[in-house]
């Protein structure tokens, strides 16, 4: 009984069943987790090429790797015979492989030249590969040859044999010169298929010495070079024109045989003048298309992929202005063999019939041959249940054991093809290759495919099942031979789990897979066309509903392409908005909604007309959506559908989705969620036992639409609670309860009806069980009678008719607190400088605290200072050291002076009793600012200074510094000056200061522990005695005469001295010292208001006061003061509102008028100058006389000088030591730095002076380099005969160069 099977194969695991006229055949996979012990006779999976040309550099690398369970093992036979590789060292086979590797390096490549054959072997059958000719690849060097100069006449036709040797495989051939550069070629001038180059005629710029074919051979790289043709074009007889002929191939026809499959290469070449043009057509019928190429300027024609019907007359036409020749080529197709349908592996049960079929074809008509494990089957055990038919061998009553490889060779005279198949007789139980649980996809009101691959042997009969019942052929399914089920239209209600069982006779197997039927993807609105105009906008808007599982993507087309690469074209989710269209935007625009299931398509079509007068837009709320529609309901959720309003020319925002619950609140709309306006569905989650009816309303710009009519109504079913309440918290409020709080579920959170909590509630950390109760309508539980402060462990469960919430999370709290009980002990203070003290204390037991520990705090106080003068009482200040801390520090304390302070523990509740009162004192400090400083008393060359102690003394006082150092006007400071003043002092009078000098001031008390702040101040002594006669201010009075001289530069209005500091008035000791364009004013100020201005007015002026904000400080520097003028200055403090509420009195200030200032002219530039000109005059008028003085000369030193570059000095006489004269003999040369004449000599005749002459005595001076200097001065008085005897006067530079 002829069966048939198939099955599909999916990834590295499945099996394949190709359906045959009476079997399948199967390729069995040999995935272990799949098919493990499967058997499977051997597979050939890679070979090396027939015709196998190998590099002689490389090793030699036979390819053979094969498949089967078991895996095979493998031989070789060469040249027929076998290759014994264990016997050649050179020869590796590579393991688990029959991939042989021949080591060349040491051996020539020819001596492993053969046909091999390998073998691949276990113990159900052998394949065998095909047979693999292995051949050296060649590079043959050029006969060596003489190429005699080729002399032709202008327009004969040429040809340039290159004759390149035989090589293997056959090298590619090219023309160059010796440059290396090709060779211009044309259609006068080519290169033949063979290589050799041909001129259809020659022209004299064809005259070269370098035409040179180099012969590429490609497996080697190597190029061989032919020797350089010379060629010489003469145009003394010039060739006539002519008509052309056919050189290649000669004559008038030929014939050319190709095999099928191969590419058909045929060439024309012709010569003639003018140079023929070449054309090609076949001579019955068309040229092939799309295979058909032409190449070397139409002289070669190429037909790719010969078929048959390729064969027949081709006609080559060669065409000049002189005529037409044509040459025919019959080209005769011939093939080797090639498969119709090669053997396919096959799998058979005991018993069951099958047949392999090997079916070629050629031209001529191949031979069949069929071998058996690679043994002609004629010389295989005869079988009886094998019949061989030609290309078929029948299988009939297959046995166990009877698996085995069959060859199939196919050869004619053209080549041979050999096939390997097996033939597997197995016993298998069904195994179903469907994964499990594989979850189909499909669009409702489309087909489902649901696949049940199975393998078994014998094959398997497949059945299926939903719910229990048979699924049978019929109107709804079809049960297809492979085993798929195929359900014509899927809808909603098909969904779900679906069961196959595959069986034979040795067993059965079953698969389930899931189907889900998904809602279709749809747009909503066909696009609309769009007429726009010109620089506007366009957008098409293409809105979709789908599937809520299933995500779209939309692609826009324009024309059926792609839409342009240009940022005016944006594409949004539902829309396509084109910016600024032009007419080159015209066309036909499509909308593709993809899913990974379905899709869905709109077209429209876009036009663009010129810009008109547009009416004013009016922007309105959008119309209410309409249409809503609920689909894929589901217990816990649905998806609501609607159509917009329309816009009113203002795009819709968003869509806002409300519910009504009218079982637990009719009439009242909530906001559910909201949607962007693009969309027009959504998907909502639901929460049980609610009657939902849902409403939609659109948002644009203008504002929202009106609701949309209402859904259908939608009712949950109830469940138990999903969640518990939150917001639990367990704490006390008094201290013998806990009291237990949550935020309850709302109506939608309840999910059914009866909503209680369940409390739960014990003590953590002792073994006892919960506590429990039920409440209702309440969202606290007060549990009485607790311990204070435990720890309690509590959780709140929702309850109702249907069931629990999940199990609540445990919260911790405690039971109410109590206030602390005990003090802390041994409470310490430390004393860390004058306004640091540390606090250190142990901490009380936590038992006693009875509450959560907040902290510590410590309360102190000052009780009084040290000083005896300032008695001082504060109010009591309190830190706070949060934590379990037992130290603290208290900063910021007054030195020397007299604290008390205690500590206590507190919790949530409050404060415990504080520990016994304990006091400490703090040392000495430095003492603070002296409460003011003034000058008084300013003279010529005395002042004196007037203070007050510091307020804050800090420690008894030691006494004052006082430092001063003069400054000048550009703030420059002299030496600073330091005095020691007792502390029981409040004035000092400074002696022997400058006069017209101002001096700064540096003051500051002093305790043992060091200075405290300075306070300075400056002033300026009396300039001269006219100022001091000026009139002086008395404050309140006028100017009056003073009785005598006094300083008018520095005043103070201030309280008598030595006095506290007064309690009423805000301002006090205002003082002020004058400068010569300005005025500094301080005083003291202890009011609240901070806005505190310096006012000035020209006395007698009836202008506005003139104001300067003060910043902060106390003293104030008025600049730009007319000098000469008397102001009338005061400082006052504003509130708020800009009222003045603090003034001091008037004070009347002079700015001295500026005096001349007595200078040291020696020090003046100007002097200097007059000085420095006086004296350069003076040093230009000696110059001249001593020029003068010195006309008369003897010796011209000048010319000597420059008669001689490198004089060298002279001997001294002996007997009174002066230099020796000059003279014209060899022996006496001239001395070094003077010049002789132009002719080199100067007659002791003409001048019998000595250089001493001129010296002070007879004693010469030299420098270190011999020159003589001085020479000059002091020159004794001659007689005017002898002055006169000189012919020229000295040089007047050397005069200068001895001038000292």
């Amino acid at each position: 009984m002829e069966r048939e099977r198939k099955c599909i194969i999916r990834g590295g695991a499945l099996l394949v069943l190709f359906l045959g006229h009476a079997v399948r055949a199967l390729e069995v996979p040999l995935d272990p987790k799949v098919l493990e012990g499967l058997p499977q006779p051997p597979t050939i999976t890679h070979e090396s090429p027939k015709d196998y040309i190998v590099d002689p550099r490389e090793n030699i690398v036979i390819h053979c790797e094969a498949k089967g369970k078991p895996h095979p093992s493998f031989s070789w036979t060469r040249n027929g015979t076998h290759f014994d590789i264990d016997k050649d060292p050179k020869v590796m086979m590579k393991p688990n492989s029959g991939t042989l590797v021949i080591d060349i390096s040491m051996e020539k490549a020819e001596a492993y030249e053969g046909v091999y054959q390998c073998t691949a072997r276990n113990e159900h059958g052998a394949a065998v590969s095909n047979n693999i000719v292995i051949r050296q690849s060649r590079s043959p060097l050029w006969a060596k040859e003489r190429n005699e100069p080729i002399v032709v006449q202008e327009g004969v036709p040429l040809l340039l044999q290159c004759r390149p040797p035989a090589g293997l495989p056959p090298p590619i051939i090219f023309w160059m010169d010796n440059n290396f550069q090709r060779l211009p070629q044309s259609s006068r001038v080519s290169q033949a298929l063979n290589g050799d180059l041909y001129f259809s005629n020659v022209l004299t710029e064809d005259t070269r010495n370098d035409y040179i074919c180099y012969a590429r051979f490609p497996h080697t790289q190597t190029i061989q070079q032919k020797q350089p043709i010379t060629v010489k074009v003469l145009d003394n007889s010039p060739a006539g024109e002519r008509r052309p002929t056919v050189v290649v191939p000669p004559g008038s026809s030929s014939t050319k045989m190709v095999l099928r499959g191969e590419t058909l290469e045929l060439e024309c070449i012709a010569e003639g003048l003018p140079t023929p043009e070449i054309s090609w057509g076949k001579v019955s019928g068309e040229l092939p298309s799309g295979r058909t190429s032409f190449h070397s300027f139409q002289k070669t024609l190429k037909v790719a992929e010969v078929t048959e019907a390729d064969a027949g007359d081709y006609k080559c036409t060669a065409k000049n202005s002189l005529g037409t020749v044509d040459h025919v080529i019959t080209v005769i197709v011939k093939a080797a063999p090639y498969w119709i349908r090669s053997p396919r592996n096959l799998i058979l049960a005991p018993k069951e019939r099958g047949e392999l079929s090997c079916k070629a074809n050629g031209d001529p008509k191949p031979t069949i041959t069929w071998s058996m494990n690679g043994i002609p089957i004629e010389n295989t055990p005869k079988d009886l249940n094998r019949k061989v038919e030609d290309d078929t061998i029948v299988f009939t009553n297959v046995q166990t054991g009877s698996s085995a490889v069959y060859q199939c060779n196919a050869s004619n005279e053209y080549g041979y093809l050999l096939a390997n198949a097996f033939v597997n007789v197995l016993a298998e139980p069904p195994r179903v290759l469907t994964p499990p649980n594989k979850l189909y996809q499909v669009i409702r009101n489309n087909p489902a495919l649901l696949d049940c691959a199975s393998f078994g042997s014998p094959i398997p009969n497949i059945t299926w099942f939903r719910d229990s019942q048979t699924l049978v052929d019929g109107d709804s399914y079809i049960l297809h031979e492979n085993g798929t089920l195929e359900i014509h239209m899927a809808q909603t209600q098909d969904s779900g789990r679906y069961t196959c069982i595959a069986l034979n006779t040795l067993g059965s197997k079953e698969n389930h897979v899931l189907l889900e039927v998904k809602e279709p993807t749809r747009i909503l609105k066909q696009l609309d066309y769009k007429v726009v105009q010109r620089n506007s906008d366009a957008v098409f808007e293409c809105r979709v509903t789908h599937d809520p599982s299933l995500i779209p993507t939309v692609t826009w087309l324009k024309d059926s392409g792609e839409l342009p690469d240009d940022e005016r074209f944006v594409v949004d989710s539902d829309s396509l908005t084109i910016n600024g269209v032009t007419e080159s935007d015209e066309g036909n625009y499509t909308c593709i909604m993809n899913t990974t299931l379905d899709q869905d398509s709109a077209s429209a079509v876009l036009t663009v007309v010129e810009a008109t007068p547009t009416p004013a837009i009016v922007y309105e709320q959008p119309d209410h959506p309409t249409d809503l529609e609920l689909t894929d309901q589901q217990a816990r959720s649905v998806q609501l559908t609607w159509i917009p309003g329309d816009e009113h020319n203002s795009p819709i925002q968003k869509f806002v989705i409300q519910y009504e619950d009218s079982l637990h609140q009719p009439g009242v709309w909530h906001n559910l969620t909201e949607v962007p306006g693009t969309k027009t569905t959504a998907h909502l989650k639901l929460s049980p036992y609610v009657y939902y009816t849902f409403r939609v309303q659109a948002v644009n710009d203008v504002g929202f639409s009106q609701p949309s009519p209402p859904s259908q109504q939608y009712r949950t079913e109830p469940a138990a609670p999903e969640e518990n309440p939150s917001g639990v918290e367990a704490t006390g409020n008094k201290h013998d309860n806990l009291v237990i709080s949550w935020t309850p579920l709302s109506g939608l959170q309840s999910n059914g009806p009866g909503l209680q909590y369940k409390v739960m509630w014990r003590q953590k950390d002792v073994e006892s069980d919960w506590d429990s109760v039920m409440v209702t309508n309440v969202s606290k539980f007060v549990v009485s009678g607790t311990p204070t402060f435990v720890p309690y462990e509590v959780k709140v469960q929702a309850v109702n008719e249907y069931g629990n919430a999940p199990e609540p999370e445990i919260f911790l709290g405690h039971s109410g607190e109590d206030l602390p009980t005990v003090a802390p002990e041994n409470v310490e203070a430390h004393v860390q400088n004058s306004t640091l003290v540390e606090v250190r204390w142990d901490p009380v037991p936590s038992s006693t605290v009875r509450g959560r520990l907040k902290g510590y705090k410590v309360q102190y106080w000052k009780e009084k200072s040290l000083h005896k003068h300032h008695p001082h009482h504060e109010e009591r200040q309190v830190l706070t050291f949060s934590g379990n801390k037992t130290h603290g520090k208290l900063p910021g304390l007054h030195p020397y002076s007299l604290y008390t302070f205690n500590v206590r523990v507190f919790n949530r509740k409050g404060e415990g009793p504080p520990s016994p009162d304990q006091e400490f004192r703090t040392p000495e400090g430095v003492p603070g600012r002296p409460a003011f400083l003034r000058v008084v008393n300013v003279n010529l060359d005395s002042l004196t200074l007037e203070w007050e102690p510091p307020v804050e003394h800090n420690g008894r006082l030691t006494g004052y510094t006082l430092r001063y150092q003069p400054i000048n006007n550009t703030n420059e400071l002299g030496p600073l000056e330091e005095i020691a003043v007792l502390p029981n002092e409040t004035s000092y009078t400074l002696l022997n200061l400058k006069y017209s000098t101002r001096y700064k001031f540096y003051f500051s008390a002093n305790t043992s522990k060091g200075s405290g702040p300075v306070i300075t101040e400056e002033a300026v002594t009396v300039m001269d005695e006219v100022l001091m006669r000026q009139p002086a201010v008395d404050v309140g009075k006028g100017r009056t005469e003073a009785p005598h001289p006094i300083s008018p530069i520095t005043q103070s209005l201030r309280p008598p001295s030595h006095k506290v500091r007064p309690v009423g008035p805000a301002f006090g000791n205002v003082s002020s010292s004058v400068r010569e364009n300005g005025a500094v004013i301080s005083w003291e100020y202890w009011g609240p208001d901070k806005n505190v201005f310096v006012e000035y007015i020209v006395e007698n002026s009836k202008e506005d006061w003139k104001k300067e904000f003060v910043n902060g400080s106390q003293t104030y520097q008025i600049k730009g003061l007319k000098p000469g003028t008397s102001y009338k200055v005061r400082v006052v403090a504003k509130d708020q509102s800009d009222e003045t509420v603090h003034s001091t009195e008037e004070l009347l200030i002079t700015v001295p008028a500026i005096a001349s200032r007595q200078v040291d002219i020696a020090t003046q530039g100007w002097f200097i100058g007059l000085m420095c000109a006086i004296a350069l005059l003076i040093l230009v008028l000696l110059i001249i006389c001593f020029i003068k003085r010195n006309k008369g000369g003897k010796y011209p030193v000048k010319e000597k000088e420059d008669a001689h570059a490198d004089p060298e000095i002279q001997p001294m006489k002996e007997d009174d030591g002066t230099f020796g004269e000059y003279s014209d003999t060899e022996d006496h040369k001239p001395l070094k730095g003077s010049r002789t004449p132009s002719n080199g000599t100067v007659k002791k005749d003409d001048s019998d002076d000595s250089l001493v002459d001129y010296g002070e005595g007879g004693d010469g001076q030299f420098n270190e380099d011999g020159s003589f200097i001085g020479q000059y001065s002091g020159k004794k008085e001659k007689d005017t005969a002898e002055g006169n005897e000189s012919s020229e006067a000295p040089s007047p530079v050397n005069a200068m160069n001895s001038f000292v």
